[in-house]
């Protein structure tokens, strides 16, 4: 497909397409084939400027319309995302590579956000306290803040932005969303089925681009509040500068950065079970996932027998296509993803570390020029190496031997990163222990991803979170809402005089 011949991905403001007058746009691959399939604009400050006008304008209506109204708006993009279900897992497949069973996953986790987010009256409901003294009634309103944006990475197109948005917009908020450019057709499938639930026009917004749409989003005096996921670097980077916003309503940030994510494996264990766990959250969606377990921790005499099981389990695994029905695990994202990764692969061999499966040079009958990488095991890793240390983002798993549960704690609670962490052990006083010593946001006992549910949140610990709050649920509802308390009373029941006293109850 020639460049002439390629679709070109634009900008959704104010309810319509627009096109970018930029003039930068970058391809976008089919990771599987490794062919450019679209290109995608790069946005200027100019669309994201416009957005952000859309957004305004439409903010100060949508914010008067009732919690309720707001919910049936959401009801039906709901209904419409579910009709649209399959559509929207074939786009991420075909953009992102995962395989297909995982995209329609991702597309129903995210709509469990949007299910959640038609409670929003129940959620908005404060407390009233009634005659404190003196004829006085106090209350609390929780408020829209005006227009927000959402920065989201390219491992989940539709379920990170579904994390924010319906949050964002069921509270009466304005909503610009910056996707990847690597994957950015499901954002305007969404826009698309967000026009046609009835959503009015600049409430949600799509600019597509890169870090310079960031920055200007980022900068914008009008932007209220930023939720972003991705790379700890670029996390920090969005903290610390909306940190720097001053003014009447400095920026309120949520920024949710990276992982190495560890999953424990007790001498006790189910070794099947903890095997099954360590396959597939591993190298599900080729370890493309923040939660992604890319350590395991083996405790006393339990290594041999771990490396024992895992071994033929990763060499078996299906790489196919992400559409064939029997694939397990697709290619990775992009060819510098791709090459980015072998270059851990071989830092890790340099370090000293035991590479027991080596899952570079795969090649996918017909598929020949995808980014396709095998399952990697590594064994004797230590906690020094760089394979251990950072977060690699594709199918690599290392195995840490450790003589007992304190080690395990100690190891896990010196890295730098707190987001997600797993114990698999049959002994309950062990889990109980471990959960309450950890130092990770997120605690799975026998659940290898710990992925809370919509009505929970999600959120690390240490460098894995910038911020005060967790993502969605009720941590969610706070982040997108200023709180507003009311003390009231009325003429008849007012003393006469003036008071000079620290009003109290009485």
């Amino acid at each position: 497909m020639t460049t002439e011949q390629r679709p070109v991905i634009s900008h959704f403001i104010n309810g319509q397409h627009v096109d970018s007058d930029s003039g930068r746009k970058q391809a976008v691959f089919n990771p599987a084939t490794g062919a450019p399939v679209a290109d995608v604009v790069l946005g200027s400050a100019a669309e994201v400027n416009a957005a952000v006008a859309a957004a305004s304008a439409a903010a100060p209506a949508w914010a008067d319309t009732a919690p309720l109204k707001r919910a049936r708006v959401l009801s039906k993009f709901k209904e419409l995302l579910e009709k649209n279900h399959d559509a929207l897992a074939a786009a991420i497949t075909r953009e992102h590579g995962k395989v297909f069973s995982d995209a329609k996953g991702e597309v129903t986790r995210g709509l469990e956000i949007v299910e959640f987010a038609c409670g929003i009256p129940q959620l908005l409901k404060t407390q009233f306290s009634d005659n404190i003294g003196g004829g006085i009634d106090n209350w609390q309103l929780r408020q829209p803040l005006g227009v927000t944006a959402g920065i989201t990475p390219f491992n989940f197109p539709v379920m990170v932005p579904l994390w924010m948005a319906p949050m964002a917009i069921a509270c009466g908020n304005s909503f610009v969303l910056k996707p990847s450019e690597r994957d950015p057709t499901p954002s305007m499938m969404m826009a698309e089925l967000f026009k046609k639930a009835g959503l009015p026009d600049g409430v949600f917004n799509v600019v597509q681009g890169d870090k310079l749409a960031v920055d200007t989003l980022l900068h914008h005096p009008d932007v209220k509040a930023i939720s972003f996921v991705g790379s700890t670097p670029i996390a920090e980077y969005i903290y610390t500068e909306g940190s720097k916003r001053k003014g009447a309503y400095p920026l309120r940030v949520q920024a949710l950065g990276g992982a190495k994510n560890h999953l424990v494996v007790m001498p006790d264990a189910n070794l099947d079970q903890a095997v099954d766990a360590l396959i597939g959250a591993a190298y599900g969606s080729a370890g493309e996932r923040c939660m992604a377990i890319s350590v395991a921790v083996a405790v006393g005499n339990v290594a041999d027998k771990l490396i024992d099981a895992l071994v033929p389990r990763v060499k078996a695994l299906k790489i196919r296509n992400g559409m064939e029905p029997d694939a397990e695990m697709g290619p990775v994202v992009t060819a510098a993803h791709k090459s980015k990764i072998e270059s851990y692969i071989e830092a890790g061999v340099q370090a000293g570390a035991s590479l027991i499966v080596d899952g570079r040079n795969v090649s996918v009958a017909g598929h020949e020029q995808g980014f396709f990488l095998g399952g990697t095991l590594f064994d004797h890793v230590t906690p020094a190496m760089s394979i251990h240390q950072d977060e690699i983002f594709g199918p690599v798993l290392c195995v840490v031997r450790v003589p007992d549960m304190a080690a395990a704690i100690a190891l896990i609670n010196a890295h730098e990163y707190g987001n997600g962490v797993a114990l698999f052990t049959s002994d309950g006083n062990t889990a109980r222990e471990f959960s309450r010593r950890i130092e990770v946001g997120m605690v799975g006992v026998n659940v290898p991803i710990p992925v809370p549910m919509a009505w929970h949140s999600f959120g690390g610990w240490k460098r894995s979170l910038f911020g005060d709050t967790h993502i969605y649920g009720e941590e969610g509802v706070r982040f997108y809402t200023r709180y507003k308390s009311i003390m009231q009373r009325w003429p008849e029941s007012i003393d006469k005089g003036a008071e000079f006293t620290m009003p109290v109850a009485k």
